[in-house]
């Protein structure tokens, strides 16, 4: 039997290697830790055991992330989504708990080896068949850039009903199971004792909460401040437990505690190792319960027990969307996203396995079926569109109308910039352009915005950027520049690859958070890459000089010369169809994207032997299909290559004969 240290050092390692691993297919590390338990279980490999140890590290965990739960708790975020959270979550949750019911009684009596189900377990199994996968979907969903979509509030709002679900499930289901006679005492009972708890810990907690704060932040010390912290959310925990209620609900409080004073943030940042360890240890546990063999034996069951809720929730969950007023496609999408198990799915599991509510094969075969089914869930989603597109024929009609419109609104576009995501820098960026006579047309994916801003005089329709059909709508054949504004690199590089395949000579201007992602959007095919951050500390340091006594020519140069080195393009511009001619030549240095056609003289010689150089134009960038080419005085151009040009118009205008020269 390994000891206490030894079994921690053996689940740190093996939860390293498993996220290791599932971070290089792109899959949430949460399925990770899942196979990992699983390989080192009792049931598999046998380097662990099931014991109080595994057990106690699991418990942490949930409580952790109840904590995180407590201090996302938000009466604000709850007013602005009550339709979606109190009417669709609720009914989500409810309906699912009902069906579930029924579905587990036919299943008992259709499979007589799993014994009689009471509905006692059939309220746990439907209370962890409601709950979908928070960490998965909405990673999911920021990556895709449909947070702010219809379907994506939706989502959003039934995933924050069913984490608030969690707290009185992990009430009501002890007091079912231990109810001897009459359930309504025993149901009253453990609300009772809630109330009373509740109502001491927010009472007196309120009061308490900030002033305590307060003694220890003027401490100093983030060491006290840690230790703080780690005492309220497990000294609640305690008061609970004594009261004879679940360690998550002590911690879920005292999260909602502090997310009502100034602290919230710097809390949030210090529990997340604490919260993402303990729960990844949490998910190793639970993938340690699953008996592999057992599994193997009853794969047809496990194979039905997936089908079967997944298709009954996407079912479930598509109706009551679209009862609650959605589009058909939208309500397909809001089932798609949440058909899955979730990891409190786990949690109510743990509990009824723990009370003894269901049969051991009935467990290990739902623990099964979960598991694959969060496992899926990144498949589904990457196909939603398709699957939508297949199942209603009105969804079609609706997209094949949108990009018709679309299409419509910039049929008369040329020379225009298409701006990629419509937020507070695309806004910026069309507004400068309307300033300048400049054309443009905008794609954004929230239809609220998109109709509040077109009412306003905006040139924006609602569109992905990332599909090519879009692009194409959006005249991309007939612009003149393509603008990424948002931060998102897996956007950022579907995009980057439509435009290289549409039109490889189109320059396109990415948005970053910083420069971690530079390399790999340059390589893409993006002709610059504008951080925000170093943006952000080139207009620090511009202020603070300023403030210094540095004088503001100085400090002007100083900057400009950073961007300069920083921005190749930056030393020009490429050139719009309202620019005028300016009495300042630095101003006239511009840039101009040439490609290479059939016939080209240029094609076959080096950069030197073009001699470009003697036309006062310099080249700042070479681009072979999607790659960007390293250049040196040797490097000999191809057919097909996008030569970026710097200089004067008549500078240019000289060197691009030069290449283009029959």
């Amino acid at each position: 039997m390994l000891s206490g240290l030894e079994l921690t050092l053996l689940l740190l390692g093996a939860a390293v290697l498993g996220v290791v691993a599932f971070r290089m297919f792109h899959l949430p590390p949460m399925l990770g830790y899942l196979v990992v338990g699983i390989l080192i279980g009792p049931h598999a490999l046998g380097f662990a055991e099931d014991n109080e140890t595994t057990h106690a590290l699991a418990e942490f965990g949930v409580v952790f992330l109840m904590f995180s739960i407590g201090l996302e708790f938000s009466l604000p975020k709850l007013s602005a989504m009550r339709h979606i959270v109190f009417g669709l979550g609720v009914a989500q949750v409810l309906v699912t708990i009902a069906v579930a019911m029924v579905f587990a009684w036919g299943v008992s009596y259709v499979l007589p080896q799993l014994h009689n189900i009471s509905w006692e377990a059939g309220f746990a199994l439907g209370g962890a068949l409601a709950m979908s996968s928070t960490a998965i979907v909405s990673k999911l969903l920021t990556e895709r850039m449909e947070l702010d979509t219809e379907h994506g509030r939706r989502i959003l709002g039934i995933l924050l009903f069913q984490d608030l679900a969690l707290v009185p499930l992990l009430i009501v289901v002890p007091a079912l199971a231990k109810s001897s006679g009459n359930l309504l005492v025993t149901l009253a009972w453990a609300s009772t004792k809630a109330m009373i708890v509740l109502a001491l810990l927010l009472f007196f907690g309120q009061k308490l909460m900030r002033s305590w704060f307060q003694v220890v932040v003027k401490r100093r010390s983030q060491e006290l401040f840690m230790l703080n912290l780690l005492m309220i959310t497990l000294g609640a925990a305690w008061i609970t437990e004594k009261a004879g209620l679940s360690l998550a609900l002590g911690a879920f409080i005292a999260g909602m505690l502090i997310s009502e004073t100034e602290y919230k943030h710097q809390v949030e940042e210090d529990i997340k190792p604490f919260r993402d360890v303990l729960l990844g240890l949490f998910f190793i546990t639970i993938g340690m319960l699953l008996n592999v063999h057992l599994v193997m034996q009853h794969w047809w069951l496990v194979l039905l027990l997936l089908l079967g809720p997944v298709l009954l929730k996407f079912g479930l969950i598509a109706a009551l969307t679209k009862l609650f007023g959605a589009s058909t496609g939208v309500a397909l999408r809001t089932g798609l996203a949440l058909a899955q198990a979730g990891e409190f799915g786990f949690v109510l599991l743990n509990q009824a396995g723990g009370l003894q509510l269901m049969d051991p094969l009935l467990i290990q075969v739902i623990l099964a079926s979960m598991v694959l089914s969060m496992l899926a869930a990144p498949f589904l989603l990457a196909k939603s569109d398709a699957i939508v597109m297949k199942l209603s024929s009105n969804e079609w009609m609706l997209q094949s109308l949108a990009l018709t419109q679309l299409a419509t609104r910039t049929m008369s576009s040329q020379k225009h910039v298409i701006i990629a995501g419509f937020g507070r820098s695309g806004q910026s960026l069309a507004k400068l352009l309307d300033e300048e006579g400049i054309p443009y047309h905008a794609l954004e994916l929230d239809p609220e915005l998109v109709h509040d801003t077109r009412v306003a005089g905006a040139n924006v329709s609602y569109g992905d950027a990332a599909r090519r059909e879009s692009l194409v709508a959006a005249g991309i054949h007939r612009a003149a520049v393509l603008v990424v504004t948002y931060a998102s690199t897996p956007s950022a590089l579907k995009v980057l690859h439509h435009a290289n395949e549409l039109v490889p000579s189109l320059p396109v201007i990415v948005r970053s958070h910083d420069d971690a992602d530079l390399d790999k959007l340059l390589a893409a095919g993006a002709t610059e890459v504008v951080p925000e951050a170093l943006e952000g500390s080139l207009m620090l340091a511009s202020h603070a000089l300023v403030m210094l006594g540095v004088p503001l020519r100085r400090v002007v140069h100083r900057v400009q010369s950073a961007r300069d080195e920083r921005y190749t393009s930056l030393r020009g511009y490429f050139h719009g169809v309202s620019d005028v001619p300016d009495d300042n030549d630095s101003l006239n240095v511009r840039l101009q994207s040439v490609a290479l056609i059939e016939g080209a003289s240029s094609i076959g010689k080096t950069l030197w032997q073009v001699a470009l150089e003697q036309f006062e134009t310099e080249v700042t960038m070479l681009r072979r299909g999607k790659l960007r080419v390293e250049m040196t005085p040797d490097t000999v151009l191809q057919q097909g290559d996008i030569v970026v040009l710097r200089g004067t118009a008549e500078n240019i205008l000289r060197a691009e004969k030069r290449l283009l020269k029959r």
